[in-house]
C-alpha cells in the first residue's frame, strides 16, 4: 500500500480503475471525466503514473487484447491499490474538513464572497490637474 500521499494523477488513475480494467486510452478518459475534464494525462505521464502504481503493487497487468491491429493493456486495481484510494479519499476529507472549519466564521453568513480586507486610506497627495483629451484621441474628453 502507498505510504505516501498519491499525487492527483495517481488518484484518479486509481479511481478510474475502481469500477473495470481499463486500457490505457480508457484511464486517460476516465480521469478526465472524474476530473471535471481538469486532468489531461499525458501518454508519458500517463504511462509513467501506471508504472509507478504498478512498482508499488496497487495496479497490476490484467490483459492483452490486439484491437484495430494495435495491442492493448488492460490495467487493473488491486486490493491494496483499493485501501489506497479508501485511506487517500479519507485524507483528503480530513483536509477539507479542516480548511471548512478554518473558513467557517470567517464571513457574515449571508455574505456568499468574502470581504475585502480593510486598508488604511493612502495619503492624498496633490496631482497635476488633468488635461481633456480632444474627442477621437483614445477615449472620450
Amino acid at each position: 500500500m502507498a505510504s505516501r500521499p498519491l499525487t492527483e494523477a495517481g488518484f484518479f488513475v486509481l479511481l478510474a480503475l475502481l469500477d473495470e480494467p481499463r486500457h490505457g486510452y480508457g484511464i486517460k478518459q476516465e480521469a478526465a471525466e472524474l476530473s471535471g475534464q481538469r486532468l489531461d494525462l499525458r501518454v508519458g505521464t500517463l504511462y509513467g503514473v501506471l508504472d509507478r502504481l504498478s512498482a508499488e503493487g496497487l495496479v497490476d497487468h490484467d490483459r492483452d487484447e490486439v484491437h484495430q491491429g494495435r495491442l492493448r493493456r488492460y490495467y487493473r486495481l488491486t486490493r491494496d491499490g483499493e485501501q489506497a484510494l479508501e485511506a487517500e479519499s479519507a485524507r483528503m476529507a480530513a483536509n477539507v474538513r479542516a480548511a471548512e472549519q478554518r473558513l467557517t466564521g470567517r464571513w457574515p453568513a449571508d455574505e456568499s464572497a468574502p470581504a475585502k480586507p480593510v486598508r488604511p486610506a493612502a495619503p492624498v497627495t496633490p496631482s497635476a490637474p488633468r488635461r481633456a483629451r480632444p474627442a477621437g484621441a483614445g477615449g472620450a474628453a
